[in-house]
């Protein structure tokens, strides 16, 4: 078989049935080993539309999401998208097309360092340079994806390895997955006492802890140690609306202990005046470097850095049950949480963006195990606040947009029994309108909501507030029809400017049975920045 072969057999055998690509030359050999592999391609408009959705697939399916992409341009392409899935913690594998590795220094077609271009993206990068390391190579990358903390991983493809012959084996599917070790007995024990001597203890947990991805063990880990377990995936951070009157919470914790999350920017960078006084912390990271931010950052007020998978850790304390009766902290932790800012209304009469949201969430109500994708700037926030669905997918701490209806798409396919609507902003849905066609091709129906104020309002927002409205400059956005652009492509389009008219829209979209876009003019209000006590 060839190295193609390999690597296409060496998915299939780790139980990848599904990879996200868009085709070029260099990668037509993978193309035809899928055919056997009985791996199918869902072929996009876009290299970054591809990796957006292996993330979300990632995420949903608890699989490492396979992109495919050709070389060179084709690979710088999909590169950004690469970074939002390394903040949102996504095991994702890129494979990427690559010149011919006899040719290497003699300026082949699309020629580059691939490996040395992804490095700051990913987990790990490597190029097999013979077709007998393709399968041993894939299985390695597999593995790291999902290692530790989760995240990308890229092999770059040289075009003469995927085509030389090999009889090297299959690696079977235990290569192929990581091995999560039982973390030490007494370092379990000594996590249980610290938490067991804490009036008000916090467990803040990364993006890879969210219920979406991680099931019931945030509330198992929850009622083991009677503390609230608060997962943290938005770049707001402190200010996650979605998290309410978080700082309100964390201003009375007298522990807070960071479970896969990293003390960054979210974090305040662990300011001490954005936490209660005399505050103790114990950080819990899979990775060195992070565990050198907390020190870095925390300084004194941190009691204890342990490297340790926090996914198993977790699992570990989540057996067993809490010293002290603390239900009256976790039920007012979870009240504050629950705040939300109120409806400001428009004084214009507009349909506001709590509005919108609300018809969303009673349109989602109708149909339990929705998934909602949220994706944008303020309008974002104010999704991520107003919804409350049976799985989400954001686009993360990376801050990046665009991914949206790339993630919509994805979550379809992973779930295809449920209906997923995914709320975008105007400027949002321009990245990858042209995903609507994918969608329309591939039989995937989502319901894409775009709240559209006809500018970049995150931006809009920053430059009223800094700069004062005489100085706005290259925001404005026009009042364009992604509705009529979406039938254009396939799908079905609404067009929407009353709130009176939002359910009856939304009941039609999704009836539509198609990839179908609900274009709703807004005002531009600024999101939410969490809620008061």
């Amino acid at each position: 078989m060839r190295g193609a072969d390999l690597l296409a057999a060496t998915l299939a055998a780790a139980g990848v049935r599904r990879i996200f690509s868009l085709s070029g030359n260099q990668i037509m050999p993978v193309y035809d080993a899928c055919i056997d592999a009985g791996i199918d391609i869902l072929h996009t408009r876009h290299e970054a539309a591809a990796v957006f959705m292996a993330d979300a697939w990632a995420q949903l399916t608890g699989e490492v999401g396979v992109a495919l992409v050709t070389a060179a341009p084709g690979f710088g392409n999909a590169l950004g998208a690469l970074y939002s899935a390394r903040a949102s913690e996504s095991p994702v594998l890129l494979l990427s097309g690559d010149a011919p590795v006899a040719l290497d220094g003699r300026g082949a077609f699309q020629e580059m360092d691939q490996c040395a271009a992804s490095a700051p993206w990913v987990k790990h990068a490597a190029r097999p340079a013979s077709a007998d390391r393709m399968g041993e190579e894939t299985a390695r990358a597999l593995r790291l994806a999902a290692a530790g903390r989760p995240g990308p991983v890229h092999l770059a493809l040289p075009f003469d390895v995927l085509n030389a012959e090999t009889g090297a084996p299959v690696p079977d599917r235990a290569a192929c997955r990581p091995d999560r070790a039982a973390p030490a007995e007494e370092a379990v024990a000594a996590l249980r006492v610290a938490m067991d001597g804490a009036a008000r203890p916090v467990i803040l947990a990364g993006p890879a802890m969210t219920a979406t991805r991680a099931g019931d063990l945030p509330d198992r880990l929850a009622a083991a140690l009677g503390a609230p377990v608060l997962p943290m995936e938005s770049p707001r951070g402190l200010g996650d609306p979605a998290l309410g009157d978080l700082k309100g919470v964390l201003g009375q914790a007298d522990l807070i202990l960071a479970l896969g999350k990293r003390v960054d920017f979210t974090l305040g960078l662990g300011k001490a005046e954005a936490f209660a006084a005399g505050a103790r912390w114990i950080v819990v990271d899979a990775e060195t470097p992070a565990l050198e931010m907390a020190r870095a950052n925390l300084g004194d007020r941190l009691d204890r850095a342990l490297e340790a998978d926090p996914h198993a850790l977790a699992e570990a304390l989540s057996r067993g049950s809490p010293a002290a009766d603390r239900a009256g902290w976790r039920d007012e932790a979870a009240r504050r949480t629950a705040a939300r800012a109120p409806d400001p209304g428009d004084p214009d009469g507009r349909v506001t963006p709590a509005e919108l949201t609300a018809a969303v969430q009673r349109a989602m109500a109708a149909h339990p195990g929705a998934v909602a994708v949220c994706d944008g700037g303020e309008f974002g926030q104010w999704a991520q606040a107003g919804l409350r669905p049976a799985a989400r997918v954001i686009n993360g701490p990376s801050g990046a947009i665009g991914g949206g209806i790339c993630y919509a798409i994805a979550a379809r396919a992973a779930r295809p029994a449920a209906p997923v609507f995914a709320l975008m902003g105007d400027g949002t849905v321009g990245f990858h309108l042209a995903e609507f066609e994918t969608a329309a091709r591939a039989g995937l129906p989502v319901v894409a909501v775009i709240g559209n104020d006809a500018c970049w309002n995150a931006e809009h927002q920053i430059q009223l507030r800094d700069y004062g409205p005489d100085r706005l400059i290259a925001c404005e956005l026009s009042g364009a029809r992604y509705d009529a652009a979406v039938a254009a492509l396939g799908g079905h389009g609404e067009y929407v400017t009353e709130a009176a008219d939002l359910d009856a829209a939304l009941a039609r979209a999704v009836a539509s049975g198609k990839p179908a876009c609900v274009n709703v003019r807004i005002a531009g209000l600024p999101a939410p920045s969490g809620a008061g006590h």
